[in-house]
């Protein structure tokens, strides 16, 4: 095995983790305190 396989590996397994860390574990909520929203509403999670 040559050393470019082994570092193409390493990176794509970087790439995929450095994505993997990118989710959202809640959907998004409105900002500010709760006895502050006026009209709640559902937001959309992309």
């Amino acid at each position: 095995m040559t050393a470019a396989p082994v570092s193409r590996a390493l990176l794509v397994a970087l790439a995929l983790l450095a994505l993997a860390a990118c989710g959202r574990k809640a959907p998004p909520s409105p900002p500010g305190p709760p006895s502050a929203i006026i009209y709640p509403h559902v937001y959309p999670s992309r």
